[in-house]
């Protein structure tokens, strides 16, 4: 499937070979630290759907919608749930209020292009704290007819908000929404991918939509954050033992702080010494399916680290 025309996705290649746009997850001069080659790593399929799956910030920008002066206007809404649909397609909540949301209303199938942009922040405070941004672009309109049941479902099961709850409402009288000329108080609406971009912590790259459809979220992602921020408060001094892994004298003495967290490993970011800022990324033995897994593969980990 081609790209919509118009759609300002930008270029996986982008951020490396223009001297005019930095890196989407440079935030200073020095830009992001990359990993070295050699550690196992999610495909770009699995890192972008663990993105839409999971709680980092996400905009919608409908190409050419126009607010209530006329004015086009770009960031068309911030939608309040999102998920994947075996088909590979992502259903958006969004007000019903939203541009988006009136965009779709009066849109023909397939006319109308959006953009979905997906910044993920670290939940750590670490030098380059953006860790990475995904953009996945298509042909936005509203889930209709049966298939409203269908999504509501999927989003409940994947990311249940009490948004859900007012699909029936409506921002008129609800004479008016029965006689389907009301305006619902919120909206499911689908992007139907047609390029997927992805710029962070393991590179720049563009995924294939039949991918994205193929690929699992993964299944550390909704524990992350908490596991980090515990690992970063409660355990600060076991991760600083990590750098014995490295066999890197110049790892000794600096600030550890653990970046990221997932089924195959775990990257800490090394900062504060003659070395500058660097990322190490310590495997684990064998990928793991869930929490309890997880807690073993750390166990070992530390275990390896302190003798």
């Amino acid at each position: 499937m081609s790209r919509p025309h118009g759609i300002p996705l930008p270029s996986a290649q982008r951020s490396s070979d223009s001297n005019e746009t930095e890196s989407a997850c440079a935030d200073d001069k020095q830009g992001q630290p990359r990993p070295r080659e050699g550690v196992r790593q999610l495909t770009g399929a699995e890192r972008v759907r663990t993105l839409v799956e999971s709680n980092a910030s996400v905009s919608l920008t409908v190409i050419g919608a126009r607010d209530s002066h006329g004015s086009e206007e770009f960031g068309t809404g911030m939608p309040v749930a999102r998920t994947v649909t075996p088909d590979g397609d992502v259903i958006l909540l969004v007000s019903g209020e939203s541009v988006a949301a009136r965009a779709a209303a009066h849109a023909q199938d397939d006319d109308l292009t959006a953009v979905i942009e997906i910044t993920d922040v670290a939940p750590v405070s670490v030098p380059h704290r953006i860790r990475g941004r995904a953009w996945l672009a298509g042909w936005l309109t509203p889930v209709r007819g049966d298939d409203r049941p269908v999504c509501a479902a999927l989003l409940a099961e994947r990311r249940p908000v009490g948004e859900l709850l007012g699909l029936g409402e409506s921002l008129d009288s609800p004479a008016d929404l029965l006689r389907g000329s009301g305006r619902p108080a919120w909206m499911m609406l689908r992007l139907e991918v047609g390029e997927i971009s992805v710029d962070d912590l393991w590179g720049a790259e563009q995924v294939d939509p039949d991918d994205l459809a193929a690929a699992e979220p993964d299944p550390v992602s909704p524990h992350e954050a908490e596991l980090l921020q515990h690992l970063h408060a409660a355990h600060g001094d076991r991760i600083g033992e990590l750098c014995g892994l490295l066999g890197a004298r110049e790892a000794r003495g600096m600030s550890a702080v653990p970046l990221s967290l997932d089924r195959l490993g775990l990257r800490v970011r090394f900062s504060g010494g003659a070395a500058g800022s660097f990322d190490a990324r310590f495997d684990f033995p064998e990928p793991v399916a869930d929490i309890c897994g997880l807690r073993r593969a750390m166990r070992t980990l530390f275990a390896a680290a302190s003798h």
